[in-house]
């Protein structure tokens, strides 16, 4: 017989029970949304909406031939296209609070200035509960999609920061070539 106490288990370890996962629906506050969905939700909603207000703005521009109805219509069609972002928005952020057991209120302060920018910093930054809470289950995993979306925002702040650095140096590289152009002549 052989009694090592360092030996590993010989009887079979069974599964534990399937793990389920909640629905996620983008025009729902019930549920919960994972933070690598909420960016790239958010980050796609912001860009189809502001796509749609500009392709409507310069529709109507060019139908209208720039009269003051023409841009009436557009500036109120782009109102509410910015009223149906703010409420995804604020769905979008519902869910997320609620991924980690967070009332759906704290949401409210989206639409306050400077509170804002702290609870986009704490929707980003705090992990969801691991299993299921008082909100659902937790949500499902994220697909190649979805993940390739959330990446598309740091991508938008790393080329706007070069832009910002190299737009102006190469402007400055110009008017220095057409300076030593002029001095040549």
């Amino acid at each position: 017989m052989n009694d090592n106490p360092y030996q590993p288990p010989r009887s079979s370890i069974a599964p534990a029970t399937p793990m389920q996962f909640g629905e996620v629906n983008l025009f729902s506050a019930r549920g919960r949304l994972g933070r690598v969905r909420y960016i790239g939700y958010s980050v796609g909603v912001g860009f189809l909406i502001n796509l749609i207000a500009a392709l409507i703005g310069g529709l109507v521009a060019f139908l209208a031939d720039g009269g003051e109805p023409s841009a009436w219509l557009a500036g109120s069609m782009i109102v509410v296209l910015t009223v149906m972002g703010l409420a995804i928005y604020i769905l979008l952020a519902i869910q997320r609070l609620h991924d980690f057991d967070a009332s759906g209120w704290w949401s409210v302060l989206v639409v306050v200035p400077l509170a804002n920018l702290v609870l986009y910093l704490v929707l980003l930054i705090m992990p969801g509960a691991q299993g299921p809470n008082r909100f659902g289950n937790p949500p499902p995993p994220n697909t190649l999609g979805v993940t390739l979306l959330a990446l598309v925002l740091p991508l938008i702040i790393v080329v706007g920061i070069v832009a910002a650095i190299a737009i102006p140096a190469y402007m400055e590289y110009v008017e220095r070539a057409r300076e030593a152009a002029s001095l040549q002549q």
